[in-house]
């Protein structure tokens, strides 16, 4: 079976062809942060527009780097949430249009699914259950994962997700958009002991997480300090070990709480190098397993949607019929596959 991938829940539109059989056939992604760039984050409309322009073109070229014709497609996966609205119907809209002029199957898929599920891109790759650390621009959540599709949330963010946290403490400091790669980079000149930010949260039992304190810390010692290169630096440093720290003291708690021996660190601040380091740490010190996507694959992309689709179509054969996207959706609400391979 071969699935088309199609990622549009924001700002980055991304195709895919995934085959079940051999794997990945091809995948591109364009990404529309220079159009954002100006307004310091995500205009929905313009992505929107974007998405409209770019989406039928990128298709074709995913199509033609798996050397197969649109006939060959066996079903079609799209994101329909959660997202922005406008960005998700264009998303759904070809996509469904695609397998209604096919005669094929069509699924709308759930962007965070997507997420969790990109580690099976890879040639290490976790059995189930285990636990997953999902963090991105949108979304803070540490979840149970039983199998594709049964998923218990355990704790998530009460206010600001880590990466929206990144990319607004990024501004304060005149870092640029997006905020996570000029956090990080600011951060590796940084001096660990100049500043210490307060670790939200960890204070308290519990697994959710609060990072908007973290970002009025940053503005405060942004006002009391001259905002040379070494300062903003070491700001920096000191707010990114916060959030690092943060989420490694909640997923301890979270392994030990569930018995988990394997966790996945998934989301567009699962490329944080940092984080990275502080999760394998953890998991050798747990005697756990971690895994996670290359980079690429940490970001919005049409091959988490596609792998995320095969499991579904497989499952049921048929997909869905129901044409909607939904701009929030707890992933609670999915039903469980079934069926795996």
């Amino acid at each position: 079976m071969i699935i088309c991938g199609i990622e549009t829940s924001c700002d980055d539109t991304g195709v895919a062809v995934y085959d079940c059989e051999r794997g990945l056939l091809a995948d591109r992604l364009y990404s529309q942060i220079e159009i954002h760039r100006p307004y310091g984050g995500v205009v929905p409309e313009l992505a929107a527009r974007d998405h409209i322009q770019r989406l039928l073109p990128l298709i074709e070229t995913v199509l033609a780097d798996a050397k197969i014709e649109r006939t060959d497609l066996d079903g079609v996966a799209y994101t329909s949430g959660p997202g922005l609205v406008g960005a998700l119907l264009v998303g759904a809209a070809v996509g469904r249009s695609l397998a209604f002029a096919l005669n094929i199957p069509a699924v709308g898929i759930h962007h965070m699914e997507g997420h969790l599920l990109a580690p099976m891109l890879e040639d290490k790759s976790p059995g189930f259950p285990f636990l997953a650390l999902l963090v991105s621009g949108g979304h803070t959540l540490l979840v149970d994962v039983q199998q594709p599709g049964g998923y218990q949330i355990l704790g998530q963010s009460l206010d600001d997700a880590a990466g929206e946290a990144f990319d607004k403490t990024a501004k304060l400091l005149g870092l640029g958009y997006p905020g996570g790669p000029g956090i990080a980079a600011a951060a590796e000149t940084g001096d660990p002991e100049r500043f210490r930010f307060p670790r939200p949260m960890t204070d308290r039992p519990g697994l959710d997480f609060s990072f908007s304190g973290l970002k009025t810390h940053t503005l405060e010692k942004a006002k009391a300090h001259t905002l040379n290169k070494q300062t903003v630096a070491d700001i920096a440093r000191a707010f990114q070990d916060a959030v690092v720290d943060t989420l490694a003291i909640k997923t301890q708690r979270a392994l030990e709480q569930t018995g988990r021996d394997r966790f996945v660190l998934a989301g567009g601040v699962g490329a944080n190098r940092a984080l990275r380091a502080r999760l394998e740490t953890l998991g050798r010190k747990l005697h756990c397993a971690l895994y996670y996507p290359r980079s690429e694959y940490c970001t919005d992309n049409g091959a988490m949607i596609a792998y995320a689709g095969s499991l579904r179509i497989l499952d049921d054969g048929k997909g869905n019929s129901a044409f909607e996207v939904r701009p929030r959706w707890s992933l609670q609400d999915l039903a469980p596959v079934q069926r795996i391979g």
